[in-house]
């Protein structure tokens, strides 16, 4: 088993495995540093020896088990190099402005991993632009390589019969351990703001405009009095498309000049004040300084009535819990699918409990199908203090798969198994006609691929 979990899981097919290695980066940094020197060359790309120990590393500061070997290791480096080079070859690029979101992404995560940006720069002994400069390359490669794997496997599919014979053909012990997942509708009411509440929080952003107007720092204005996440960042939220915005933060955000700074803007998230970093034509890259009118008690109980109200229509058949969430949840996400939640992590409507937060956790645990919450608060994926109800659509138990109940993802195994095996023999032809130095110590390993080493 253990063999057979290696293989499967030490490939270099999925974009997860570069993720956990660059996740890991923080604790590999305080590594000692190695006496570097190139140990392959494929076509016109190197592998050096602290690739495959910083990767080794990194696993086993994890506590990865089982771990990989080096060789491994190695070898998985080697074809990630094969597809990069035939990239080049293809002319297959990327977008320079997409590695650089991902980039951004990726430092915005270790940010929120180790507590602020200051800390961060401390632990790696390095500037943001350092530390981002040493992880460019490697994202650039990784979506290279994602993008050659499409490009070699554009025509596979996969049949009934061969996801069939695939779980068919998995020992007892591999075949996976499925938790228990959940479906569940909701109906959510978001308390309206009192005009007053809204007109404190303009004249709060009113006064911290003229402040930067004037000369004070966006940036340190941001962490005293943002209200949203990117506060410890001075309100940076890296580059984002148009279709990861609000419309009307982007409306506003691009029609600035650089350094330029907003009006008032009110989004679904509340009002901002926003600053232009940079721009291009489908990317801008801004900071903010967002607040929220507050909520009184008032308010908020005149939601949970509501909801009351509601709740107590479907119960009596009045309307259906469907019907309710269409026609009065102030949820748009949800609203027009009935109140249905979408997991955002996969796209599809089932979710692990360990996937919701606590408090919908407690609710959640000990429903029953069918059952329908009391009303409670908490927040919405944008902030706000929202009142919601849940009702449990369906649940199932945790078991070992089966064709009957996971065929999806027996067939998302069976394809990706399949793409590896093209991959593979893509590899091993691709090697016959591309130039491949292997060096000391790793070129006596024994190799999946048997042709590295002709």
């Amino acid at each position: 088993m253990q063999k057979i979990f290696q293989e499967r899981f030490f490939r270099f097919s999925g974009s997860w495995m570069v993720w956990l290695i660059m996740s890991a980066a923080p604790l590999a940094a305080q590594q000692p540093v190695l006496v570097d020197k190139i140990v392959a060359v494929v076509g016109k790309n190197q592998v050096l020896y602290s690739d495959v120990e910083d990767q080794y590393l990194q696993f086993k500061a994890q506590g990865l088990k089982p771990m990989p070997s080096k060789c491994v290791i190695f070898e998985d480096l080697l074809s990630q190099k094969l597809l990069v080079n035939q990239a080049a070859v293809d002319s297959i690029t990327v977008d320079e402005m997409q590695v650089e979101l991902e980039l951004n992404e990726r430092i915005n995560y270790f940010v929120g991993q180790i507590g602020s940006e200051q800390k961060l720069i401390e632990y790696f002994g390095k500037s943001i632009l350092e530390i981002k400069e040493d992880m460019r390359d490697a994202i650039r490669d990784q979506m290279l390589m994602q993008r050659m794997r499409s490009e070699i496997t554009s025509d596979m599919s996969v049949t009934p019969q061969e996801v069939k014979n695939y779980f068919n053909s998995l020992p007892k012990d591999s075949i996976p351990y499925i938790d228990a997942v959940v479906e569940i509708n909701q109906l959510v009411i978001k308390p309206t703001s009192s005009e007053q509440a809204v007109f404190d929080v303009r004249e709060k952003l009113l006064n911290i405009r003229e402040r930067i107007v004037n000369g004070e720092n966006f940036a340190t204005l941001a962490v005293l009095y943002s209200e949203g996440p990117s506060s410890p960042r001075g309100g940076d939220i890296g580059w984002s498309t148009k279709a990861q915005m609000d419309p009307d933060y982007w409306k506003a955000a691009y029609a600035l000049k650089e350094g330029q700074v907003s009006k008032i803007v009110e989004s679904s998230f509340g009002y901002h004040i926003i600053q232009l970093l940079e721009k291009s034509e489908d990317r801008i890259h801004t900071r903010h300084i967002l607040m929220r009118p507050k909520v009184s008690l008032l308010e908020k109980q005149a939601a949970k009535s509501r909801l009351d109200s509601l709740v107590t229509l479907v119960r009596l058949d009045t309307m259906t819990f469907e019907e309710a969430a269409l026609r009065f949840s102030t949820d748009e996400d949800t609203r027009a699918g009935g109140g249905l939640k979408v997991n955002p992590m996969t796209g599809k409507t089932a979710f692990e409990f360990d996937e919701f937060e606590s408090k919908e956790y407690i609710i959640i645990r000990d429903m029953e199908v069918g059952e329908i919450s009391k009303p409670f608060e908490t927040t919405d994926e944008k902030g706000n203090a929202v009142y919601k109800v849940i009702r449990l659509k369906s649940k199932t138990e945790p078991h070992r798969a089966n064709l009957k109940q996971d065929f999806e993802l027996l067939k998302e195994m069976t394809s990706r198994e399949k793409q590896d095996v093209i991959v593979d023999e893509w590899v091993q032809e691709k090697i016959e006609s591309t130039y491949i130095r292997l060096e000391a110590p790793y070129d006596e390993c024994k190799f999946r691929i048997k042709e590295w080493q002709k």
